[in-house]
């Protein structure tokens, strides 16, 4: 549920992988040809691929392969010699071969063509300055919301919940109107429930005036400050400047600034691990349908994915408990669901990097959460910490009870 379609696809071989990397390779070089339209079709076919599942997901993506060779063949004429629409073309070929998809019948829906600038009433450049355009309509400014994965990963929700999940594969984070955004998690070490984000990706959706589509890809160990087609920006509409890549310290944190829509995203890397905070307004948090009902951010974890952090604070980690409270109380001294997550990290896993991936997702709330009073979290649930510490204390009193005993 939620994986990318690159592993999701019917028949695919070695070979289509190879293809598909060598293709968005190509795509960072600049286009000698500027009335080549490849990186539409490219970006199209990204994102028709994104969301593929269902029984009927095989004739789908036959279909959207189709969509894609017609849009090439739409940009042939101004696309001649160009190394990426030629790539494009033959690796289309080799994937409709291998899953055995007929070169006729259905497409994908084409989309309709962006609307012409507008000339009256706002200009573009407002149309695209999400908060100056909502306090003109609402007399008001809007009304922003929070939401965090981090470490093992833990959840924090829109709502304010939090939620410890194993969520191992690809798993969507967002999907609404606006925004579409997937992290995809293994197992912290072999055996054990925890598991840590190692890939994000995250689209842009093409709007009006704005921006064209954009899409962001992190994966352990790489970071870059740019979009996959080599931009650092939303593309050549009126409003293109609207959307924005900021690398704060390189390999580490970058920062997403998408003022069209009133959302900072901020993706981080501690360790081996990666985090992602989002700072949205609560339009663009709601723009969803019934459809899109499987959000992290929005609904926090499925029970069947969640953990109790009690379940593992106590084991026989390759960190005890103790000592894991103490390097987590450097970092975060506020004994929150920050530092509880912390200590739970640090002891299933073993790595003192978490302590680092709590800190920075525990800042990361000071900055985009609208309420001060709410950026400490305190669950009623007993924590790692004080469970484990009574049932240190109880052992104790048992043992000097025996000894005084004897």
């Amino acid at each position: 549920m939620g994986r990318l379609a690159c592993s999701m696809r019917p028949g695919r071989s070695p070979n289509a992988g190879f293809i598909i990397k060598a293709l968005f390779l190509l795509l960072l070089c600049r286009h000698a040809y500027s009335h080549c339209k490849i990186l539409r079709c490219n970006s199209e076919y990204v994102a028709a691929t994104l969301n593929l599942r269902g029984p009927n997901k095989h004739a789908s993506y036959c279909n959207t392969l189709r969509s894609y060779s017609r849009c090439t063949r739409r940009t042939a004429r101004n696309c001649r010699g160009d190394l990426a629409y030629h790539s494009a073309v033959h690796g289309i070929e080799d994937l409709m071969i291998q899953n055995k998809c007929s070169k006729e019948g259905p497409t994908s829906p084409r989309r309709p063509p962006a609307p012409p600038p507008a000339h009256q009433g706002l200009e573009p450049p407002e149309i695209c300055d999400y908060e100056k355009s909502f306090s003109r309509k609402h007399n008001r400014p809007p009304t922003y919301q929070h939401c965090a994965t981090f470490g093992d990963p833990h959840v924090r929700t829109f709502s304010d919940e939090f939620h410890t999940c194993r969520v191992e594969g690809s798993w969507p984070l967002l999907d609404n109107n606006y925004l579409f955004a997937q992290a995809t998690s293994y197992p912290v070490l072999k055996g054990s429930n925890a598991t840590a984000t190692s890939k994000l990706t995250i689209i842009f959706k093409n709007m009006k005036e704005c921006i064209d589509q954009k899409v962001y890809q992190a994966e352990i160990d790489n970071l870059p400050a740019a979009f996959e087609d080599g931009s650092t920006n939303g593309g050549e509409k009126p409003g293109g400047k609207s959307l924005s890549i900021n690398e704060r310290t390189p390999g580490q944190h970058v920062e997403i600034l998408a003022t069209y829509i009133g959302t900072t995203i901020a993706v981080r890397q501690a360790g081996r691990q990666l985090s992602f905070s989002i700072r949205a307004a609560e339009d663009v948090v709601r723009s969803f349908t019934e459809e899109q009902d499987l959000q992290l951010c929005v609904g926090g974890c499925p029970p069947s994915q969640r953990i109790s952090q009690t379940e593992c604070c106590c084991s026989n980690g390759a960190i005890p408990a103790q000592k894991a409270q103490l390097l987590c109380k450097e970092k975060l001294p506020v004994e929150d669901v920050y530092f509880q997550s912390c200590v739970f990290d640090v002891v299933t896993s073993g790595d003192v990097n978490f302590t680092l991936a709590a800190h920075a997702a525990l800042e990361d709330a000071k900055v985009f959460h609208p309420d001060a009073k709410k950026h400490h979290l305190f669950q009623s649930d007993t924590a790692c910490l004080s469970h484990c510490s009574a049932f240190l204390l109880a052992i104790t009193l048992v043992l000097s009870a025996l000894q005084l005993h004897f």
